[in-house]
């Protein structure tokens, strides 16, 4: 298979990377100012013709084909700049579930970065069984009532807009009984708490607790009951590699911690063997990724397979993470931190147990 870029691809990132060298060390790519400054760099590159490059020309995208995004992906890697704003997931549930009027009205925005969103779906008592949620949206007149509290809930403090599962009929099966809202943060009734992570980060992750806050009927997202169905969109794209584009990433930071062991004389025994490991994983995940993409263009939908997708994630980050603390040790404050992120990757987006009982089930028909 031929991955070389064709002349419209090659002058493409020819101009990306014109671009990103303007603008070399402009924004932080990690920590608590990374996070502060996602919504700037998200306009910047929008305003550059670089985000929403695969997505619908009607909302504000560019309808290209999804190598450009890997092109994208790569090249911010190589200059060393923060990574894309993960919003695909968000983009494809919100475009295949919402109505015309609803992706009208909130999908530019969401494309062009001058509304911040986040995502609702876990909660205290349901994180990886996300269908035994428990917030509750209760219809008054024309809009729903919320009450419930949600957690590990990326960029809450600063999102004016938040798709939102709540359980909407108690009454009937679990799976059943949630539907999908599109809701105001800037209201009454929403608290928001900060979450401090291992690493020191304070504003990616927070809680937010529903107390009475307001949704106008009309911003539910499909039909009562449809919410299931919206949320396997979402986490089936946030677990495919290509969509988060990390790959890249991977294999550029094991490339720098080779270079820089053997700038310091060489390793032993141990660090060899866990920056081989992790060469090992990245090339493995990059290939995949380009199978992923292959097959894409070629029309085919990815359903459960993201699990799969996912779990090749997890211990290809979780490789890198340990070849970084090998190399680095403590000594290392940015190799320690890529070492702690790591350790989340089997939690986030599913834990990796659940993405293997999706394997189980639904691919390989196991206990049916």
């Amino acid at each position: 298979m031929d991955f070389r870029d064709s002349p419209e691809e090659s002058a493409f990132r020819d101009r990306l990377r014109a671009w990103l060298g303007e603008r070399a060390g402009t924004f932080p790519t990690s920590g608590d100012d990374y996070w502060r400054r996602q919504g700037e760099w998200h306009r910047a590159l929008y305003d550059a013709g670089f985000f929403g490059l695969s997505w619908p020309r009607e909302y504000g995208g560019y309808e290209l084909p999804s190598v450009y995004d890997v092109i994208l992906d790569e090249e911010l890697a190589r200059a060393g700049a923060p990574p894309r704003p993960s919003l695909g997931y968000l983009v494809q549930g919100l475009g295949r579930h919402g109505s015309e009027e609803l992706r009208r009205r909130f999908l530019p925005g969401m494309i062009n970065g001058t509304e911040r969103w986040c995502q609702g779906f876990s909660e205290p008592g349901a994180g990886s069984d996300l269908a035994s949620l428990k917030t509750a949206a209760t219809r008054e007149g024309d809009e729903y009532v919320l009450h419930g509290h949600k957690i590990w809930t990326s960029y809450s403090d600063v999102a004016d807009w938040c798709l939102l599962l709540a359980r909407t009929d108690p009454d009937v099966k679990r799976h059943k009984g949630i539907s999908a809202f599109i809701v105001d943060m800037h209201q009454p009734g929403i608290e928001q708490r900060p979450l401090q992570m291992i690493n020191g980060v304070t504003t990616e992750f927070g809680q937010v607790l529903f107390d009475g806050a307001r949704v106008p009927a009309d911003q539910m997202v499909g039909v009562p009951g449809e919410g299931w169905a919206l949320a396997m969109t979402v986490v089936g794209h946030e677990r495919e590699p290509a969509e988060l584009g990390f790959s890249a990433r991977y294999g550029k930071l094991v490339r720098e911690l080779a270079s820089r062991t053997q700038a310091a004389g060489g390793a032993n025994g141990t660090v060899r063997e866990e920056l081989a490991w992790a060469a090992v994983q990245t090339e493995m995940l990059r290939l995949h990724v380009r199978r992923r993409l292959s097959e894409r263009l070629d029309g085919v939908e990815h359903g459960p397979d993201g699990s799969l997708d996912k779990l090749l994630m997890t211990w290809v980050e979780q490789s890198v993470g340990h070849a970084a603390l090998a190399v680095g040790g403590s000594r290392d404050p940015e190799l320690l931190n890529s070492y702690l992120y790591s350790r989340a990757q089997s939690v986030m987006g599913g834990t990796s147990q659940i993405q293997k009982n999706i394997i189980a089930s639904r691919i390989l028909g196991l206990g049916a």
